[in-house]
C-alpha cells in the first residue's frame, strides 16, 4: 500500500452502515464486494463519501441505498472511526450507523463499481475491506447490549409474530439459551406485545398466538 497515491489532501468524512437481519437461525450482515485496489475482491459494508450539503445521516441513508438499493429501515448512530492509517486514500473519518431489517428477501443491487453483493452470516464473514471488520464486531456488540434495555429486537420481526420467534432471536443474537418460561413471563409483563385474535397455521407443530409489537419505534426497557 506504500506506492498507492494518495486522493484527500485534507481529512473528510464518510458514512458506512452495518445492515442486520436473521434468516434461517443466523444473524447476518449485508455486504458488498469491492472491486477498487488495493481491495479488490475483497468485501466491505456498504458505504460512501458526505456531501457537503447533507447530514451524516442523510449520507448514511443515501449511500446504503445507491450500494444496495436498500432503504426505509432502521438506522442509528452507532460509533466514530478515525484511526488515522484506516483508509489508504487519505485522512478518512468514517461515522458508523447500524441498521436492522426484517426482510432478508428484499431485492438488493448494487452499483457498476462492485462486483457482487449477499447475506453472511456475523460467524462466517470474509475478509472485509478497510477496518470493516471493527466495525461490523462493534454492530454486533451493541446490536447484543441493546437486547437488554430496549426493544430494538422487534425491528428483526415482522408485523406480525409468536413469542418462540420473539424468544428465538434474542437468543440468535445473544448466542445463549433463554428459560422459556421466564422470557415469556418477563415479556407479557413489561407490556411490549399485544396478543391478537389469531393463531398460526400449516405449520406441523401445534398453533401458536400471534402477536404484534405495541411500541413501533424503540424505548428503553430493562429486558434481560
Amino acid at each position: 500500500m506504500s506506492n498507492i497515491i494518495k486522493k484527500y489532501e485534507y481529512a473528510v468524512m464518510a458514512t458506512d452502515t452495518v445492515l442486520f437481519a436473521l434468516d434461517d437461525g443466523k444473524l447476518k450482515i449485508l455486504l458488498i464486494k469491492m472491486n477498487k485496489k488495493p481491495f479488490v475482491d475483497m468485501w466491505a459494508v456498504p458505504g460512501g463519501l458526505v456531501r457537503g450539503d447533507e447530514s451524516v445521516e442523510v449520507s448514511a441513508k443515501r449511500t446504503l441505498k445507491e450500494k444496495t438499493g436498500v432503504a426505509n429501515v432502521f438506522m442509528e448512530q452507532l460509533y466514530t472511526f478515525g484511526n488515522v492509517n484506516r483508509d489508504p486514500f487519505g485522512r478518512v473519518v468514517s461515522i458508523a450507523y447500524m441498521a436492522l431489517t426484517p426482510n432478508i428477501d428484499m431485492e438488493i443491487k448494487t452499483t457498476k463499481d462492485h462486483k457482487e453483493i449477499g447475506w453472511f452470516d456475523v460467524k462466517d464473514l470474509p475478509v472485509l475491506a478497510y477496518d470493516h471488520e471493527k466495525i461490523v464486531k462493534t454492530a454486533v456488540s451493541r446490536l447484543s447490549a441493546k437486547l437488554e434495555y430496549t426493544n430494538i429486537v422487534f425491528q428483526l420481526l415482522s408485523k406480525e409474530f409468536t413469542m418462540n420467534e420473539l424468544q428465538t432471536a434474542y437468543e440468535i443474537i445473544r448466542g445463549e439459551k433463554l428459560d422459556k418460561r421466564n422470557f415469556q413471563k418477563k415479556i407479557l409483563a413489561l407490556d411490549l406485545v399485544k396478543k391478537l385474535d389469531k393463531k398460526t397455521t400449516g405449520q406441523a407443530h401445534r398453533p401458536a398466538n400471534v402477536c404484534t409489537a405495541k411500541h413501533e419505534g424503540v424505548v428503553n426497557v430493562e429486558i434481560l
